[in-house]
């Protein structure tokens, strides 16, 4: 029998709109957790979507890239406001005239400003924040003050008593690099502060905050650095395998991910107290959680470290039904979503289906020409989450623009789409009218979709290293028929 009902399983049949925090508007040179992200709110809430889906918002490597984070915890402290630490008196105007392109010198002045006043509520707060974050915010705190005086160099490049972690060694480091460690607690405290006030408003609107964690982390991360049993590497903290997926339709040599892989056999011994904490955290932050690469609970591709692609790995049996088990014993209400695109098995099938997880529906696969397609409108089942496309598939426009004759003759057979307008936007609007009428109780269009963009604006191409999550929006993008569009949908589809 399934286990207690995700929230979304309970005849409640939602429309959101997924976007990731990075896309916002901004005069910066990323979107944050400012006036934009209240605006944004405001607009899905005046086109009844009930439903905001982020990537990750954890903290990136210079790549930018949400699935590959310095900690599994720790917020991005690019996504914090400038200007409502001015508000609040902790930066000058002036502070915010100039270019921007690092936020930490500035959050180093708004600190400084802050401690001067160690009595007030806020000050009480912050060191309130720190003790409950403490099992995770120590160490990554020193790990990113160290990683900063070894010049951004990744932990396993550090000397030996600070990779090998020499407790006389990081006693020391904690006393000489104070108040670097006390900068980067405070952002992380204004992350969460700012974050936690911008989910508030949203659950106010009837606005549900739906977030995303990579199955994996990054090697050079405080996780890898402060707890290494956890993770498969040798003994000289080197990883001997790494994370990734077989060749398929993203790619013909797969991907290959670069993440150590669990030791999921250290994990077990401690009842996965180290994936209990993590989730601990995004249910906090998030109202839902989707879970990347779902299939990897049960059994995930392992590749030889020195394989330089994916094709050549193997796949290695995951213990994922003791670890949703204990995630769900200690989290009962945290309503949890399964990415299970790719090589899914039975399996993988039965394990998401145990434990109530919608998993999730792509309509840009759904017209390969079998009628057993899974993605197909008439097959998609209440437990699902369909999408037109998601950050990881190009724009509808830009798929459209990319099909050839044959995956077109497929996708106008099914949609009959006789009009003699622009094909692209009627099959665009078609494809949001087929994830919106379809049984599936979560739709979600991104907002690349609901502004009509092209391929320029794709978020990521799986596979490529450079060149992705760097899209925003602007809202002289959006016209008043695109909004009446979706809400005369969401009401005709009664997804309230």
């Amino acid at each position: 029998m399934p286990l207690q009902a995700n929230i979304l399983l309970e005849n409640q049949r939602r429309a959101g709109v997924l976007l990731h925090v990075s896309s916002l508007p901004s005069a910066f040179y990323t979107g944050d957790l400012g006036t934009e992200a209240y605006r944004f709110v405001d607009f899905l809430h005046e086109i009844g979507a009930t439903v905001w889906q982020t990537l990750p918002i954890n903290m990136t490597h210079a790549d930018n890239s949400p699935y590959q984070c310095l900690s599994a915890h720790a917020g991005n402290p690019d996504f914090i406001s400038l200007e409502a630490l001015q508000i609040l008196g902790l930066l000058d105007k002036e502070d915010l005239s100039g270019l921007i392109t690092d936020k930490m010198p500035l959050l180093t002045k708004a600190f400084l400003t802050f401690s001067e006043h160690p009595d007030t509520k806020e000050c009480k707060d912050f060191m309130t924040f720190c003790s409950k974050q403490a099992d995770w915010l120590s160490d990554f705190s020193l790990f990113l003050a160290l990683r900063a005086k070894f010049n951004q160099a990744g932990w396993n490049y550090w000397p030996e008593a600070y990779k090998k972690r020499d407790i006389p060694t990081l006693r020391q480091a904690r006393e000489d690099l104070a108040q670097e460690i006390s900068v980067i607690k405070f952002a992380q405290f204004v992350f969460f502060t700012q974050w936690m006030a911008l989910k508030k408003y949203a659950n106010e609107k009837n606005i549900k905050m739906f977030g995303d964690i990579p199955i994996f982390v990054a090697y050079d991360s405080a996780d890898v650095w402060a707890q290494p049993h956890l993770f498969k590497l040798d003994e000289n903290q080197k990883m001997t395998v790494v994370a990734g997926v077989p060749p398929d339709y993203f790619s013909e040599t797969g991907q290959r991910w670069g993440n150590p892989h669990y030791n999921w056999e250290a994990m077990a011994q401690d009842e996965f107290s180290w994936w209990i904490a993590r989730m601990t955290t995004q249910s906090e932050l998030f109202d839902i959680v989707r879970i990347d690469h779902f299939r990897g609970l049960e059994a995930a591709w392992e590749i030889p470290v020195d394989e330089e692609t994916a094709i050549n790995g193997q796949w290695a049996l995951a213990p994922g039904d003791a670890l949703l088990a204990a995630i769900k014993a200690a989290l009962p209400h945290l309503d949890l979503v399964a990415e299970d695109l790719g090589i899914i098995t039975a399996e993988v099938d039965a394990l998401r289906k145990k434990y109530s997880l919608p998993g999730m529906k792509i309509l840009q696969f759904a017209f390969s020409g079998e009628p057993d397609n899974p993605y197909l409108p008439h097959n998609i089942e209440p437990d699902s989450v369909v999408y037109t496309g998601t950050h990881d598939n190009d724009t509808t426009i830009g798929w459209h623009s990319s099909m050839d004759e044959n995956q077109l003759a497929h996708v106008h057979a099914h949609l009959r789409e006789n009009s003699d307008q622009d094909q692209a936007l009627d099959i665009l609007h078609a494809l949001i009218e087929m994830a919106m009428e379809s049984k599936a109780n979560l739709a979600i269009i991104p907002m690349q979709d609901i502004l009509a963009l092209d391929t320029i604006h794709r978020m990521n191409t799986p596979g490529t290293a450079t060149g992705n999550w760097h899209w925003r929006f602007n809202w002289q993008q959006l016209t008043q028929a695109q909004k009446d569009f979706f809400r005369n949908l969401v009401d005709r589809t009664g997804r309230h």
